[in-house]
């Protein structure tokens, strides 16, 4: 009776070390795996690789420019969307992808810039990872929404393709809800449009900008009654927005897809512009002709990691695009791409032109970009990747 007694405490005792043993374990993978502080913190400006190395890219000074309009990299491989846009009194954000990683990489250059903490406009244009990431983190990692007081979130509102309970977008919810408790004014792109609301930047300069109306921003999916609006993709509910200074205009689509532009145009008087940013990251589905012989567009950025397999290993329907190429070519051949992938696999990038930033002053503009200043069809890249049919 000793004897089994003693065997079953020596039994016992080793399933308690083996349960504590499991216990730490997962705590030291826990300790590893998740943030050690709620902070997002990074101690360089590091976007890019080149032949194996960390570099830096630095900001670009602003001289005396009224509005300047800056699409930036996102510190890994992954195609996204980020652009910021500064005037004189308003700090503007549209978007922020495209992992939770590039928080940082994000915020080390809106640091540059920002001065006050404060963000006047934040746009977040669709419910999809690499356009809205930065504002749908955990409660673990600080957001946009946490590091930056925002002022007027503008929204799609509403999603037909994402459920209340997937993790991303009930970040997103609760990140944006915490915004608003704290004092931040919230629009979705159909009130923006039903209301004509126009947003003014800078009253002396003339600059303002306006939601577009692309039709598909009137689904809800809590009432049969807009079903009539309802999108084939999640991609044409993006935000559109017009930013006018003085009779300049510069157009933001998100990723809107072919037929979301062909609304776009139905519903809309739409000008030329100076500025486009390639819609969809210069997918063959955005960009159309339709849209292209519309707004006649003198510049183009793309916000991609130019060759990335990330979608397709397919090359020509990479980004960008050679459809794409060949409908925006026809007006201009100022084409500026943020990122190039090296190798995918090997997750090897580095800059193309790298943070593209659009100066613009009265009646005259220029390009300043982090690494350089090349237009898309003399770099490597195109010319062993593409085809030029344009002007």
């Amino acid at each position: 009776m000793g004897r089994r007694a003693k065997g079953f405490g020596a039994v016992t005792l080793s399933i308690i070390f083996f349960l504590i043993g499991v216990i730490a374990g997962f705590g030291v993978i826990t300790y590893v795996k998740l943030p050690l502080t709620d902070s997002v913190t990074s101690s360089e400006e590091v976007y890019y690789y080149k032949d194996g190395a960390l570099l830096e890219s630095g900001s670009v000074e602003l001289a005396d420019a009224d509005i300047s309009i800056h699409f930036l990299e996102l510190g890994n491989k992954y195609t996204g969307d980020c652009t910021y846009i500064k005037t004189k009194d308003a700090d503007i954000l549209i978007d922020c992808g495209s992992k939770t990683s590039s928080i940082s990489t994000v915020s080390n250059y809106l640091n540059n810039y920002v001065t006050d903490g404060i963000l006047e406009y934040v746009i977040v244009t669709h419910a999809h990872q690499d356009h809205y990431a930065g504002f749908a983190t955990s409660t673990k990692i600080q957001s946009i929404f946490d590091l930056y007081e925002c002022k007027n979130i503008i929204d799609f509102g509403n999603s037909s393709n994402q459920k209340d309970t997937a993790t991303t977008y009930k970040n997103y919810l609760r990140e944006r809800q915490d915004e608003i408790d704290a004092g931040a004014m919230h629009y979705t792109a159909i009130d923006c449009i039903e209301n004509e609301r126009v947003f003014t930047l800078d009253a002396e300069k003339n600059i303002s900008f306006k939601v577009l109306n692309n039709e598909y921003n009137k689904y809800d999916r809590n009432d049969a009654s807009t079903n009539a609006f309802k999108a084939d993709t999640e991609n044409d509910y993006s935000v559109c927005t017009l930013f006018t200074y003085g009779t300049h205009n510069y157009l933001f689509t998100g990723d809107l897809e072919e037929e979301g532009e062909h609304k776009l145009i139905a519903n809309n008087a739409l000008p030329r512009v100076d500025l486009y940013k390639a819609g969809h990251h210069g997918s063959k589905t955005s960009s159309s002709a339709e849209l292209m012989r519309v707004i006649q567009p003198k510049t183009v950025c793309v916000c991609c990691c130019a060759g990335s397999s990330e979608y397709t290993k397919t090359n020509a329907n990479q980004f960008p695009t050679q459809k794409f190429i060949d409908n925006v070519s026809i007006y201009t051949d100022k084409i500026y791409v943020t990122t190039l992938c090296v190798d995918y696999d090997k997750d090897l990038f580095e800059s193309l032109n790298g943070n593209i930033v659009f100066l613009s002053k009265n009646d005259t503009y220029e390009i300043k970009c982090s690494n350089n200043d090349t237009i898309l069809k003399e770099t490597a890249w195109f010319k062993a990747n593409r085809t030029w049919n344009g002007i």
